[in-house]
């Protein structure tokens, strides 16, 4: 059989700051900018999950969608949507909350339950804003 990708899409709100706690205030400004904000800021993120495998002859599917569609919301939707990266989030504790980091965990909080379907998880891309996108490939 021919090797497939399928993406899903899903979409969370969220809020952060970028900062590294071992630098001042002063520093964080200069690196960060206005992403550094004592009181927060948010983004509206849409994420693309990639799997790729085969196509399974019975069903005709790669992964059945609603069961990645299940995973990506309880893995990360539920645990992200409306939360504070920095303080809420179990998986992005300790690390500033760029996308490439969140891009990064998501990735590591994805990889078990799409391999327990027999797949590959392939790609996460994270879009934070219109124009800036990351993606990441394990």
């Amino acid at each position: 059989m021919k090797e497939v990708h399928v993406i899903r899409r899903e979409r969370f709100n969220s809020a952060h700051r970028l900062f590294n706690p071992t630098w001042d205030d002063a520093k964080n400004e200069k690196v960060f900018g206005k992403c550094s904000n004592k009181n927060w800021h948010g983004h509206n993120y849409i994420l693309f999950v990639t799997v790729k495998g085969t196509i399974d002859p019975d069903t005709g599917y790669v992964i059945d969608m609603k069961i990645l569609s299940d995973l990506i919301k309880e893995k990360i939707v539920e645990k992200m949507d409306h939360k504070n990266l920095n303080i809420e989030v179990d998986f992005m504790q300790g690390m500033v909350p760029t996308a490439e980091n969140i891009a990064v965990q998501i990735f590591e909080e994805l990889a078990p339950g799409v391999t327990a379907t027999g797949n590959t998880l392939h790609c996460v891309k994270l879009c934070e804003t219109e124009n800036n996108f990351v993606e990441y490939y394990g």
